[in-house]
């Protein structure tokens, strides 16, 4: 189906709908206090490229309190945005993100502020990098009359479990900050090849983003350009050619369990990025006892205060059944 052209038509904090051809005034809720001006319009503009909606902004097409503002401008209550009509390519039904089924996402707590979900593998946390929609599109496709709802931070698509998305800008910022000063104590579960050799191990090498060549995003241990990185493992069971792990994150780098698990020589099973792909191919065959086409590493705990009242949260998500049956079955086999 050809694309269609249209003006993006933006809703007030009153909810009504503007025309399409026409300049929209948009008064700023709470949801979206503090934000910054170029942040705010890429949430309601969606489709429209961030580049275009800067370039407005410098041509002085939007307007906060009838003033021309900077891209950086921090939005307060109850400004009001001038925002110009913005001509978008039209979104196919194909394209649109299809809600998310209850079943699909188990909901672990929610209240004004927080929706906190079971993620599973498989579903990238947000779309982009070939994905058209992750789990932040297709949540806001299934509560479509909830004004805010953002990621607090992602997983990898191939991890599952406990995933924390804000519903007020007010609990989204104040996690940021707790992320950043390390209060929210993040614990997962692996199972990684070969035999793990300490009880608890503290790992602590620096880790460094970068893109090869053919422009895959990668991680690697790197001593000048890495970031300081910690992560502490404990064994939970040793079964011969895999052993189970409980890990502690006390820094949040991109892929860091599965490269410092890499590092330690001990890669987790069915990681199709740092892993042994000849060992996850037979892993997957059943190798183990029974099939297993996943990697294994599941968030099972994040404990953190309550952004908003203070409250001590410990929420868990239980292994995923594929997970607890490959587990069940290594004990069944016996541990050494």
């Amino acid at each position: 189906m050809e694309k269609l052209a249209k003006t993006i038509s933006f809703v007030a904090s009153s909810k009504a709908q503007a025309k399409s051809d026409q300049v929209v005034w948009v008064k700023v809720g709470a949801d979206a206090e503090g934000q910054r001006l170029d942040n705010y319009l890429f949430r309601i503009a969606k489709g429209v490229p961030k580049s275009h909606i800067c370039r407005i902004v410098r041509a002085g097409e939007v307007r906060v309190n009838k003033k021309r503002a900077a891209v950086d401008t921090r939005l307060e209550l109850n400004d009001e945005v001038r925002v110009p009509p913005i001509r978008v390519a039209q979104k196919t039904a194909q394209e649109k993100a299809a809600p998310i089924a209850p079943e699909d996402l188990p909901i672990l707590y929610e209240d004004e502020h927080l929706l906190v979900v079971d993620k599973p593998c498989g579903l990238a946390a947000h779309g982009g990098s070939g994905i058209s929609h992750g789990l932040i599109e297709r949540a806001r496709a299934a509560r479509p009359n909830q004004p805010f709802l953002e990621l607090a931070h992602r997983l990898d698509r191939e991890t599952s479990g406990v995933m924390v998305l804000a519903k007020t800008r007010k609990a989204l910022v104040r996690l940021h900050e707790m992320m950043r000063e390390g209060l929210v104590h993040k614990s997962y579960k692996t199972l990684v090849l070969g035999d793990w050799v300490n009880d608890r191990q503290h790992v602590k090498v620096p880790l460094h983003k970068y893109v090869t060549k053919s422009g895959e995003r990668r991680v690697r241990v790197d001593t000048e350009l890495g970031l300081p990185s910690h992560t502490i493992f404990t064994l939970l069971g040793r079964f011969g050619e895999v052993s189970y792990l409980d890990v502690d994150l006390k820094t949040g780098r991109t892929h860091q369990i599965r490269v410092h698990a890499q590092h330690q020589g001990h890669p987790l099973v069915g990681d199709e990025k740092y892993g042994d792909f000849e060992i996850n191919k037979a892993i997957a065959k059943g190798s183990l006892g029974v099939p297993f086409k996943r990697m294994f590493l599941h968030a099972y705990r994040l404990a953190f205060k309550h952004p908003v009242t203070g409250a001590n949260l410990q929420i868990e998500a239980p292994l995923p059944k594929e997970c607890a049956i490959l587990i069940a079955t290594l004990k069944a086999k016996g541990a050494r």
